[in-house]
């Protein structure tokens, strides 16, 4: 009997694809309000997932979809860190 591996996959905000969770960057809301980039993609709070390329972020910053996706005002430095994380940590 063949054992077919499950892919996880999560819906990318800025173009609204589906791909595997492994190819994309998680930022979070936590309950005490901060933002911040999961590394371990398991931190608790409310979690968007998007795919790392600049084109992405410039989407999610001229659209706001980060904004509306975790409920509140996404501050400019978060938009520099998922920058400098895509810069440094993937293709």
């Amino acid at each position: 009997m063949n054992e077919t591996t499950h892919k996880v996959l999560r819906k990318d905000v800025s173009s609204n694809k589906m791909y595997s969770k492994l190819e994309l960057i998680r930022v979070v809301k936590n309950k005490e309000g901060n933002i911040f980039i999961d590394q371990s993609k398991k931190a608790n709070g409310r979690g968007v997932y998007l795919r790392p390329t600049l084109e992405s972020v410039e989407k999610l910053k001229k659209t706001k979809a980060l904004d509306r996706c975790l409920r509140t005002k996404v501050p400019d430095e978060i938009y520099q860190l998922l920058v400098e994380e895509i810069n440094n940590n993937w293709d």
